[in-house]
């Protein structure tokens, strides 16, 4: 490659990584895997090495990626929290022990897993634990102490402790939570986490700690930044150290006086990564020493002394023998494929969904070929790619019509998810009943999934109109009911006749009408008649109201089976309640505001009721129309629109001292 090439080369470069790095760092949300990122990463190291002219000093080679955001006050770190060198052979390892022995003679090497998590540092002060902060740019962090507080795992006390200690620690979701958190995200209708790193930093980065609780993140501790009060001399001394202090360090770290030993435990790790329960993306190797570590010293990025080995992920062969499709509560026509069982990462895969029509497609899976997968974030299983057709395969033709109640199914646009149109199929009945009794909806108690799929299995409910005409009876023939609990429930379905008719519309499961959106259409148009009986135009009169909300409501109130359930559900007794037409007056009036992010100290149904009683309206979608944005934690798409458009954006704060003033 000549200059000219290489120049061209390393702007992209530079411009690519500034970007995952962004979305890595400070947005926690990558777009690339790890080792991807470290491949290009790699690239333009050797680009820089070959042609020296190219370095610059603000290059993602000579800087840790991240950055102090906005929403937390800074920490500057008096020891510089720095990155590590990535192996990605035998040969690179060999290659560093050789750097090492031209300085200093017979190291030996601590060796330990290498924790996927967000790096943090944790200060105490006389064993009490009194600042912690994330890593930033390895020289100004985050202090993120009230968050580090709600982590159990994390020592707040120590005993016997010396005067100063930092420490420097990886937080991590563990596999378990993770999947649990996934589920939560799920059944929310939530864009979900990509992978436990990406939990782990989204969650200890939240401005409301309270959210972070609720996370159940934990924490490893694997490295002393300061110490004063006691005199260690060696990286094995300060773990067993650590350990003896009450500090959750690694499961296992052992010291070799070779690098064959070292290369032999790297890879015994990564055999058994798998069984952790954490996650882990490679290993790490230190000169266990501390006065041969000051010889070898440092680059402005990594210490000379370590070495990340960093492990693709595990990617594995396998048969796909069939392609089963599943039906969700919107109708959505899910494909999963079944594969010949096979070992990977720890355990044993034999399904993996295949997203959509398009992925089949593009991707040229059929039944019978063989494929690679490997799991996504080393939890998820996911398909990788073709390895190669089987004989006589042929291509897969998605199901026109549903599998579950044999319903034509649909395309809508340009949308991925073909779905079914019988609002009545079996097997959206389940999920459907979950939707319409939670907690944001009907809000029944008592009502979990378990109970319902015992209604359903029993046939006592077939639609929601159904659990109108339960009666104590056909609650205590379910297992484990006791006529207490029976006799709660029913008082609870009772209760919920009187929800109001937002809670309702949203109850419905209406595709693209989530409970903003219901309330919005109940705000304007006042009664389920007017809801039922509208036009398209008069839903996008609506401001806030878009026209594929207006057509997906349209299209619901079309079907017979949409209008009878609401007749069924007002002759069971369900209220619907129209809604008072709101005072035109009030220091808000006129104005419409959106609210978008996690805010400090309110809910947004709580801001939402403080706009509205002050005479202002609240929208799910930002416009030329809004007035206002008020902008939380984790604030995306609606504020980058709000400041496209102009939109004036405020904080809580300042929303709170317009409604006081």
């Amino acid at each position: 490659m000549d200059i000219n090439n290489a120049k061209s080369r390393v702007e992209e470069l530079t411009n690519l990584l500034n970007y995952h790095n962004n979305l890595y760092y400070n947005q926690d949300n990558p777009e690339i895997s790890d080792y991807e990122y470290d491949k290009l990463l790699r690239e333009l190291e050797d680009l820089e090495k070959q042609f020296p002219t190219l370095l610059k000093k603000d290059s993602p080679t000579q800087k840790v990626g991240g950055s102090a955001g906005e929403k937390f006050s800074e920490v500057t770190h008096t020891v510089q929290m720095m990155s590590l060198h990535d192996s990605f052979s035998h040969g690179e390892l060999l290659d560093f022990d050789r750097k090492v022995r031209e300085v200093v003679q017979n190291p030996l090497y601590v060796v330990e897993p290498k924790f996927d998590g967000l790096s943090v540092s944790c200060e105490y002060e006389n064993g009490v634990f009194v600042r912690g902060s994330t890593r930033g740019d390895g020289f100004v962090g985050e202090d993120i102490t009230d968050n580090l507080i709600t982590i159990k795992s994390l020592p707040k006390r120590l005993k016997n402790a010396p005067e100063y200690l930092e420490v420097r620690g990886e937080v991590y979701m563990s596999d378990d939570n993770f999947l649990k958190l996934l589920k939560i995200q799920e059944d929310n209708e939530e864009k979900p986490f990509k992978n436990p790193r990406n939990a782990a930093a989204g969650s200890l980065r939240q401005k409301n700690s309270k959210i972070t609780a609720q996370r159940n993140l934990d924490i490893f501790i694997f490295n002393i930044q300061q110490i004063r009060g006691v005199t260690l001399t060696s990286h094995k001394q300060s773990l067993d150290y650590l350990t003896e202090l009450g500090f959750p360090t690694a499961p296992f770290y052992n010291r070799y006086d070779n690098m064959e030993d070292v290369i032999d435990e790297i890879e015994r790790i990564n055999n058994i990564r798998g069984t952790f329960g954490f996650p882990i993306d490679g290993a790490v190797v230190k000169v266990d020493d501390f006065s041969q570590r000051e010889l070898l010293g440092a680059t402005a990025k990594f210490p000379k002394w370590a070495e990340a080995y960093k492990y693709p992920p595990e990617e594995k062969e396998t048969k796909l023998l069939d392609i089963e499709i599943n039906v969700g509560r919107t109708g959505a026509l899910t494909p999963v494929g079944i594969f010949e069982p096979v070992f990977i990462s720890g355990t044993t895969v034999s399904r993996a969904v295949l997203h959509n029509e398009d992925f089949i497609k593009e991707k040229d899976i059929r039944i019978g070929d063989t494929v690679i997968i490997r799991k996504a974030g080393e939890i998820i299983p996911e398909v990788v790619s073709l390895k190669s057709h089987g004989e006589n395969t042929v291509p897969y033709v998605f199901p026109t019509v549903c599998p579950s109640c044999g319903s034509k199914v649909t395309r809508d646009g340009e949308e991925a998810a073909i779905r079914c149109t019988n609002t009545e199929c079996p097997a959206q009945l389940l999920r459907h009943l979950i939707h319409f009794v939670s907690r944001d909806a009907m809000d029944i108690e008592g009502l979990g999934p378990a109970v319902l799929e015992q209604l359903v299995n029993s046939s006592l409910v077939k639609s929601p109109v159904d659990l109108y005409k339960l009666t104590p009876m056909d609650v205590l023939g379910l297992e484990r009911k006791a006529e207490k609990s029976a006799l709660n429930l029913i008082d609870s379905i009772e209760k919920s006749k009187e929800q109001e008719l937002y809670r309702l519309i949203f109850a419905l499961g209406i595709r693209h009408i989530g409970q903003k959106a219901a309330k919005l259409l109940c705000d304007n148009l006042l009664t389920i008649e007017n809801i039922m009986n509208s036009k398209v135009e008069d839903y996008t009169n609506i401001d806030g109201f878009g026209t594929v909300m207006a057509e997906s409501i349209v299209e619901y109130f079309s079907h017979e089976e949409s209008i009878n359930l609401i007749k069924e559900l007002k002759e069971c007794g369900v209220k619907m309640p129209p809604v008072e037409k709101k005072s035109e007056e009030g220091k808000f009036a006129g104005l419409t505001f959106v609210l978008t992010g996690t805010l400090p100290t309110l809910k947004r149904s709580e801001a939402s009721k403080m706009i509205e009683n002050a005479g202002g309206k609240t929208s799910s979608s930002v416009s030329k129309k809004t007035s206002y944005v008020v902008a939380g934690e984790e604030a995306g798409s609606k504020l980058t629109k709000a400041q496209n458009l102009g939109v004036t954006i405020i904080t809580e704060e300042q929303l709170l001292n317009m409604l006081e003033s």
